[in-house]
């Protein structure tokens, strides 16, 4: 009924034209772009793969009725689900999510692009099973690195100068959105039907940061990104059987977007899109730790060696010191109870804390066995946190996008280390050589912990040669992840 609704036609806001027409029609010519987005599509599998690991994520898993199965549908990596995009995106999404282990964007709003995934590969493994099961042509992988980029660049331009935290609403918006974007060239919408969509995603309810703060701070973070790029698919869906768009979505007076959510603020836009974003994507490589945490978390793995080698422990220590960045402060820097998992990885103080001790920082210490140590609480007590200005500009700084932490460690005895400084974490462009590397041990980690040795190698065979990735069908390479394991 809805295409028959009369009203004014008036021209999509421009925020929304800049998005489409550069899905539509930008070419990603930036070699750097592809190789930095291979490397993070099989850092995010390799991370929704450790996400298996954990029950509370596991038991969101799969269709919305159980012991569905979905004809020519999204197979979820890991597990024999067999799924509709809508769903499908959903597990995906949850997963690469779960762990907070994926890749991570900082700006005037941080995020993590790689979010999107779940709605472009769900998507993309079911238009290829649906091409090939009547003699069409499937997607290839290199389709999928390239919605990938404009995903990055779309998530990442919005959040360099517009900050959705500071009123309240949490930055997986911009998943919704720019999966949206993305997913609607891939399943091949007209301009107007993809500007219908993407309006749908900025009139769509926006959710709230509350679930990753106290007192509220709790699991959805884990799973909100699913929730958004199944969403995103949805939408999609929708505007694909002719649902109507709202052009001034963002612009009305009183209803729109700006009035309502962003205190009648207009976006601003520092640069325009192009391959930016990927290139300098952030790897979370060592820790599973809020990515403002990294840096600090590295310098306190440095101290706990120092301490070893000169016969000290975190009983030892008196005071710790964090110079630090504002953004880091405003974000992670807890004092008081943290009731459970999502609280602790998203306390600087708990995550410094850890390393000190243990010399460890892993996704099992968050859990309630590690955290019931009394020596963590009693370590975090004496943790502070101190803005340095010039870290602050820094961090905005586009050459330098530094997330530098500097840890001061004093003990009861009256000494103290020197200042260790780390000012970029080893997932930073900066650092690349030393990072990837190590990403793909991090992947190879990752693959040992669900598929046998010779599942892992024909897997390796194609996801570590990049050409031979990219000319591989979508459907064929989600093959090689489909579980062993009956039981799911």
């Amino acid at each position: 009924m809805s295409s028959n609704i009369g009203r004014l036609s008036p021209e999509f806001d421009k925020v929304m034209v800049d998005i489409v027409d550069y899905v539509e029609n930008y070419e990603i010519e930036s070699d750097l772009a592809y190789e930095t987005a291979w490397n993070c599509l099989l850092d995010s599998l390799g991370c929704a793969l450790e996400a298996l690991e954990y029950e509370a994520c596991t038991k969101l898993l799969g269709p919305l009725v159980p012991e569905t199965v979905v004809e020519n549908g999204v197979k979820v990596p890991g597990t024999n689900f067999e799924l509709d995009p809508v769903q499908g995106a959903f597990n995906i999404g949850a997963m690469i999510r779960w762990l907070d282990f994926n890749d991570t964007w900082l700006a005037a709003e941080w995020g993590h692009p790689s979010d999107n995934l779940g709605a472009i590969l769900a998507t993309a493994e079911w238009l290829s099973r649906k091409a090939r099961a009547i003699d069409g042509k499937p997607l290839l992988m290199i389709d999928v690195l390239t919605a990938m980029i404009k995903a990055h660049e779309i998530q990442g331009c919005i959040a360099l100068e517009n900050s959705f935290n500071r009123v309240g609403l949490d930055h997986v918006l911009l998943v919704k959105v720019a999966s949206t974007a993305v997913v609607a060239k891939m399943m091949g919408l007209t301009r107007e039907e993809s500007l219908n969509a993407l309006s749908l995603a900025w009139v769509d309810g926006q959710a709230l940061r509350t679930y990753r703060h106290f007192p509220n701070a709790g699991s959805r973070k884990s799973w909100a990104a699913g929730d958004a790029t199944s969403r995103a698919v949805r939408l999609v869906l929708m505007a694909k059987v002719g649902e109507m768009g709202y052009p001034s979505a963002l612009t009305a007076k009183t209803w729109g977007f700006y009035d309502v959510l962003f205190k009648g603020q207009s976006f601003r836009f520092q640069r325009p899109y192009g391959s930016y974003v990927m290139e300098n994507i952030l790897f979370k490589v060592s820790f599973p730790a809020e990515f403002h945490a990294q840096t600090a978390v590295e310098a306190a793995m440095k101290i706990n060696a120092l301490m070893q080698e000169v016969g000290k422990s975190a009983r030892d220590i008196k005071r710790v010191t964090i110079r630090t960045h504002e953004a880091c402060i405003r974000i992670i820097d807890k004092k008081g109870p943290l009731g459970n998992p999502a609280d602790r990885d998203h306390c600087i103080q708990y995550m410094v804390a850890v390393p000190l001790i243990f010399g460890r920082l892993t996704a099992k210490d968050y859990g309630d066995d590690v955290a019931s140590d009394p020596l963590i609480d009693s370590l975090r007590d004496k943790i502070r946190c101190e803005e340095d200005p010039q870290f602050s500009t820094d961090y905005h700084d586009p050459s330098k996008r530094s997330i530098a932490n500097a840890l001061t460690v004093e003990f009861e005895d009256g000494t103290s280390f020197d200042e260790v400084l780390v000012e970029y974490p080893i997932g930073h462009a900066r650092r690349r050589g030393e990072g990837i590397p190590l990403l793909i041990e991090k992947y190879k980690k990752n693959l040992a912990r669900r598929f046998s040795t010779i599942q892992q190698a024909k897997i390796l065979e194609y996801s570590l040669d990049r050409r031979k990735l990219e000319s591989t069908s979508v459907d064929l390479f989600m093959d090689l992840f489909v579980s062993g394991d009956q039981s799911q």
